[in-house]
């Protein structure tokens, strides 16, 4: 015990040594360091507005490309009119707690060129999901870029990016690329404007072609869809498809994600839900939809 008190001893007496010394030093480089500083000729200036913006600064656009709507409140159930990408309208009811609104919706389709098809999807965080910040290889048309693959996209080549209003649709080429007379007759021949409420409604001249409710390639919807959520949480798909309970095909955003699924059918619309258990059995019960 002595000898550990005698270290504590010895270790603040030898603190108070020091700290004399060290009092003396930085009082004498005080003055010093003024000195140096007033005799600086290469002050940095003042900063002011430049006439080229910062790159490094600009505001990019961050805001997903989702779509919220305030649903009306009857009961212990939510009501809301949902458009979809062909332009159909749509009643869409469900229990309150599963939040369906809330959780907001992009708008995908498929689409025919010279008999290839594409897919047109609203990319969940934004345009930034697909350049990255950088600058497109060329412009096809006033709202459409294209834009090289990003790192670790796999098979996926060149993307289209397209701007309608606040809406940012990609189209990846797979396998074999478009053409650059393809690309350029899918820039002029798509449009796309929005409704009232928000909604993206996409239209197309020869040769392109919008897939219609019911159309699958290898088992996969192609037509016309609705996706509420993403990224990591849930995530709801309605697919309108004629004849559903004989030809429903769950989209692969829905089925390839490796979780759990389900699906139903309400009338001529598939409902196809992932998530947790408890999550997927209230939006399998309780999810309604009427086509107007």
């Amino acid at each position: 015990m002595a000898d550990r008190f005698d270290v504590i001893e010895v270790g603040e007496r030898g603190r108070r040594r020091w700290v004399g010394p060290a009092v003396v030093v930085a009082l004498l480089l005080i003055p010093v360091v003024s000195l140096l500083i007033s005799r600086d000729p290469e002050s940095a200036p003042p900063v002011g507005p430049t006439s080229e913006p910062i790159r490094s600064l600009t505001k990019i656009d961050s805001a997903p490309n989702i779509l919220t709507v305030r649903p009306v409140a009857k009961g212990g159930e939510e009501v809301m009119d949902v458009v979809f990408p062909h332009g159909v309208r749509a009643e869409v009811r469900y229990p309150a707690e599963l939040g369906l609104a809330a959780m907001g919706s992009r708008p995908f389709q498929g689409i025919w060129i010279d008999g290839q098809y594409r897919q047109l999807s609203a990319p969940y965080n934004g345009e930034f999901e697909v350049t990255a910040g950088g600058r497109p290889i060329r412009n096809y048309a006033p709202n459409v870029t294209l834009w090289p693959p990003r790192a670790g996209s796999g098979y996926y080549g060149q993307v289209l990016l397209f701007a309608f209003g606040r809406w940012r649709l990609a189209m990846y080429d797979r396998g074999q690329g478009l053409r650059f007379e393809q690309r350029v007759a899918v820039a002029r021949g798509l449009q796309g404007r929005e409704t009232k409420d928000g909604y993206l409604v996409l239209s197309a001249r020869a040769p392109v072609r919008l897939a219609g409710p019911g159309e699958t390639v290898q088992g996969q919807p192609l037509g016309p869809q609705l996706w509420f959520g993403g990224g990591a949480g849930e995530m709801v798909a309605l697919v309108p498809t004629p004849g559903c309970g004989k030809k429903a095909g769950i989209p692969r955003v829905i089925e390839g994600r490796g979780r759990p699924t389900g699906s139903v059918c309400r009338g001529d619309v598939l409902v196809a839900v992932t998530g947790p258990q408890s999550f997927r059995k209230r939006a399998l019960a309780g999810i309604r939809i009427t086509l107007k």
